[in-house]
């Protein structure tokens, strides 16, 4: 901790590691086991949980990008096992949002220069590339990936599983399971390569298929869709996670392309 600067109210766990000429201001809480860089700026109202790592340039808890920020008590939240690279910044939440925070889950790595603003949710194991940007109240579920340069509206939603392509515009949120490309974002087909890996069966992957097949191809509205949906399959998770996903989505879903090339 030899030319850092560390605020005396910061609660840091005995076996932290902090490098030279990092920053960590009040109110800050840095559990067991996580290594801190140097040259790593940690403002106030920060939690970050055990065994995490920030590289050099990463700057935490700053106050939202956001003009109705009027300096209320906000914070900026981190789970266990999360890698922050290099210059990855990291926003509060608002008091407007009515989240009044900003959460990353456990287990992500958020890769160089990602930005992450105001009351975005990051669920587990997400890997944001290099360049992403989320704007404000993005959510993010759990094993999502995002792509280099990849950059997203504001209230967007990414969902479970779902792996968006880099330099992509998301401007609609992205059901679970499914690769995200092409421009205007667009249904890319069912991310089997992802889902294989993470244990799901061949039976599973297909059910996830032929579920999108009615989404996107009987040009059905999405009411009508998720209703035939229901009708045809047997209630499974990842049924109800799609129709729940769909169903509650705030800008609508990204829209479909020629299904037999997918």
């Amino acid at each position: 901790m030899e030319f850092s600067i560390i605020h005396p109210d910061a609660k840091i766990a005995p076996n932290v590691t902090v490098g030279p000429f990092t920053i960590i201001e009040k109110n800050v809480e840095i559990g067991e086991g996580s290594k801190i860089g140097n040259n790593v700026t940690i403002m106030e109202n920060v939690k970050i949980g055990k065994n995490c790592i920030f590289f050099p340039g990463a700057v935490i808890g700053a106050i939202p990008q956001d003009l109705k920020f009027q300096g209320e008590e906000t914070y900026a939240i981190i789970g266990d096992n999360v890698t922050i690279r290099e210059c990855v910044t990291i926003n509060r939440g608002t008091a407007a949002s009515g989240k009044f925070e900003t959460k990353i889950g456990n287990d992500c790595l958020l890769m160089s220069y990602v930005h992450v603003a105001h009351d975005c949710v990051i669920g587990n194991n997400v890997i944001l590339s290099s360049f992403a940007g989320l704007a404000g109240e993005t959510d993010v579920d759990d094993w999502a990936i995002l792509g280099g340069k990849t950059g997203t509206h504001q209230f967007t939603r990414i969902g479970v599983h779902a792996m968006v392509s880099g330099g992509s515009l998301v401007h609609k949120d992205v059901p679970p399971y499914i690769i995200a490309g092409h421009f205007p974002l667009s249904f890319g087909g069912v991310n089997r390569i992802g889902l294989r890996r993470r244990n799901f069966t061949n039976e599973k992957i297909n059910e996830i298929f032929e579920i999108y097949k009615i989404i996107y191809t009987e040009n059905l509205n999405t009411t009508d869709a998720c209703n035939k949906v229901e009708t045809d399959f047997p209630q499974t998770e990842e049924r109800d996670i799609i129709l729940d996903f769909i169903r509650n989505s705030k800008r609508g879903i990204i829209r479909g392309v020629n299904f037999e090339s997918v």
